[in-house]
């Protein structure tokens, strides 16, 4: 029956990527609280997307934790924000990182609010290189931010503060053909901005369900992880009444089961690396150690570690794989150097400019997909000629 129920949850895995629109980040058998009230901070500037709120779960901590929504810079004009969102299946609960690109995808049916109402983005609309907002949706000052227009909107999605989709208590919606079309479209991963303010949640004690029940401290910021000061907005309250996790069914709190991408956090690798056949070296999938999400900039990364060498039994041709693999070695470790002198020359030319923060927050959005599009490139380029140089089988 362990290997039945374990080819089950595969089985679901292979289908759920096959069709979810998101990589999957983590997977546990506890659902997470309903999704709190709260009133969203002003937008600080031209340009920040609204990215709701949403409970993380914490593998040190066996919990969940509150990451307040937040304005965060779009990484380029006319992308969007599809928000992340938990779904049952398999037995489980599999969280789904959101994404950014040029139009929403499926996120659940999960109403975020602000725009968000479980199908689409009704807060704003791109127009050329500039983002307007719908005001009847979002916090703008129009003495700061003029691009700005009114629609009501006529929200059908039930009201409610379900975080989930799928399973007992949970939002049910299938994605549309249009959506799943969305997610074969150019995606980019959370900036750098979002994963560190999803780490200032999880080091903040007040921010998890235990502590706050529901209903945290910090439900929304007007930055991406400035959880203290006046751009800090509490819950009004909790979504619904509180429920013990154990109560919420599954297995004890701080026992996750194994995901596809079982990191210490919902912070994203770079997305697809899996899809493309093996593990990667020194990666989960292949000793179940938890790494680092891949660095901002190239003159952070590690060398790569050189493949095994060759052992097909056949020496002329091992020499010959093994020239392959130096060629592929150096020309990696060229790319690793050029780009991070390109970065360094834009990162002092921003100095020599003075420029303003969100110039600088834009530079380095930029920086860090660059370095993880660069390292998921080299990746795929190693598991592919690993692939070419496996000895051929035989028939007897």
């Amino acid at each position: 029956m362990r290997i039945v129920r374990s080819l089950l949850f595969v089985f679901v895995m292979l289908v759920v990527s096959a069709s979810s629109f998101a990589q999957i980040g983590i997977s546990i058998n506890i659902g997470p609280p309903a999704l709190p009230v709260y009133e969203q901070p002003p937008c600080p500037a031209e340009g920040y997307i609204w990215t709701p709120g949403y409970w993380a779960w914490d593998n040190n901590a066996g919990e969940y934790y509150w990451v307040p929504g937040t304005w965060v810079l779009a990484p380029q004009p006319g992308f969007l924000w599809t928000p992340g969102w938990w779904g049952w299946g398999g037995g489980v609960f599999l969280f789904h990182v959101g994404y950014w690109g040029p139009h929403i995808g499926f996120y659940g049916g999960i109403n975020y609010g602000f725009g968000y109402f479980g199908n689409g983005y009704e807060g704003g609309r791109w127009e050329g290189d500039h983002f307007f907002y719908n005001r009847t949706v979002n916090n703008v000052n129009v003495t700061n931010i003029h691009n700005v227009y009114n629609t009501t909107v006529i929200n059908n999605t039930t009201v409610n503060r379900v975080s989930y989709n799928g399973g007992n208590g949970g939002i049910n919606a299938r994605p549309t053909p249009q959506e799943e079309s969305y997610a074969n479209e150019r995606h980019v991963p959370p900036v750098a901005a979002q994963t560190q303010h999803e780490q200032a949640a999880r080091s903040d004690p007040q921010q998890r369900e235990s502590v706050n029940h529901g209903r945290p401290p910090v439900a929304a910021t007007d930055r991406p992880g400035e959880l203290k000061g006046s751009g800090a907005v509490p819950a009004k309250e909790a979504g619904a009444p509180y429920r013990a996790p154990t109560e919420r069914g599954g297995t004890q709190p701080g026992h996750p089961q194994n995901a596809a991408r079982p990191e210490n956090s919902n912070v994203p690798r770079p997305p697809n690396a899996s899809e493309h056949g093996g593990a990667q070296p020194g990666h989960p999938e292949s000793n179940n150690v938890p790494r680092p999400p891949v660095p901002n900039h190239a003159k952070d990364l590690q060398p790569h570690e050189r493949p095994a060498p060759p052992n097909t039994g056949n020496a002329n041709l091992d020499k010959k794989y093994q020239q392959q693999q130096d060629k592929l070695y150096q020309k990696q470790e060229q790319d690793h150097q050029k780009l991070a002198q390109k970065q360094e020359q834009e990162h002092q030319k921003l100095e020599k400019q003075q420029a303003n923060d969100a110039k600088k927050q834009q530079v380095e959005q930029k920086h860090q997909q660059q370095t993880q599009q660069m390292e998921q490139k080299h990746t795929q380029q190693q598991q592919h000629m690993q692939q070419k140089q496996q000895p051929a089988s035989h028939p007897k």
